[in-house]
C-alpha cells in the first residue's frame, strides 16, 4: 500500500457495514463484527507470538461501531457498542481486511 494512502470518508451504511472512501478513491466494505473480531489490540492479540486472544464467539453479533476516531494520519480508533475501545486500525491492515 502506497504510504500516502488516507482515507477521505468513512461510514456505517447500516448495522453490519463499514465503508470507507480511500484517498485513492477504492472503496472498502467492511462487516462491524467481523472487524471487532479482528481487532489488534493487546487485548486481544498475544503482543509477543501475535496469536489471537479474543475468542470470535464471545462478541455478540449485535456489536457495532459507536465512534470512530483519527490516529494520526495512519490509523483509526474504533469504539464499540461492547465498550470495547482500545483498538487502533492501521490503514494498511484495514486496506487488507478490506471485504473487496
Amino acid at each position: 500500500m502506497n504510504p500516502y494512502i488516507g482515507i477521505k470518508h468513512i461510514e456505517q451504511v447500516d448495522s453490519k457495514t463499514l465503508r470507507i472512501l480511500w484517498t485513492d478513491d477504492k472503496v472498502s466494505l467492511f462487516d462491524t463484527v467481523e472487524l471487532r473480531r479482528l481487532c489488534p489490540c493487546a487485548s486481544c492479540v498475544d503482543e509477543w507470538s501475535k496469536r489471537r486472544t479474543l475468542k470470535p464467539e464471545n462478541i455478540n453479533e449485535s456489536v457495532r461501531p459507536v465512534d470512530i476516531e483519527s490516529v494520526g494520519q495512519y490509523a483509526v480508533q474504533i469504539n464499540y457498542s461492547d465498550q470495547h475501545k482500545t483498538g487502533i486500525y492501521t490503514y494498511k491492515y484495514l486496506r487488507e481486511l478490506s471485504l473487496n
